[in-house]
């Protein structure tokens, strides 16, 4: 599980990086300026929580019991809330209006409390900190 967590980081914060270039240089010249904002935080979160993902699978083995639960809900958290925000920030763009899909970026942030939240527990109930 650890080398999943940690190739997960890897491939969060490469693409968070990708597309962070691609906001600053690439998508400026196409959409409002209101647009290249909201696309920048879909890439900050997604930068966060690969640093979350790296603490996460560095933790010892058995340190906590919901190391697995806390990595779906990352997982499924990055993906809705940053992926969803990325194709908002391209509605100008394209025909389809992807704000029919703009319900699942709050979904997507709650999974990422939840993911917090079961970390945080799950330090909070470890035998191995005192």
């Amino acid at each position: 599980m650890k080398k999943t967590i940690l190739v997960t980081a890897c491939l969060f914060g490469m693409l968070a990086v990708v597309f962070g270039a691609f906001g600053a240089h690439g998508l400026k010249k196409l959409v409002d300026a209101q647009a290249v904002a909201a696309f920048e935080t879909g890439v900050r979160y997604q930068m966060y929580h690969a640093f979350f993902l790296f603490a996460l699978g560095l933790l010892p083995e058995g340190f906590m019991k919901s190391n697995k639960t806390a990595y779906i809900c990352t997982v499924i958290g990055v993906i809705l809330f940053s992926f969803s925000i990325y194709l908002l920030s391209l509605n100008a763009l394209v025909e389809f209006d992807f704000a029919v899909i703009g319900i699942v970026t709050p979904i997507g942030g709650l999974f990422l409390i939840a993911a917090w939240a079961l970390t945080g527990y799950g330090i909070l109930k470890s035998k191995m900190i005192k």
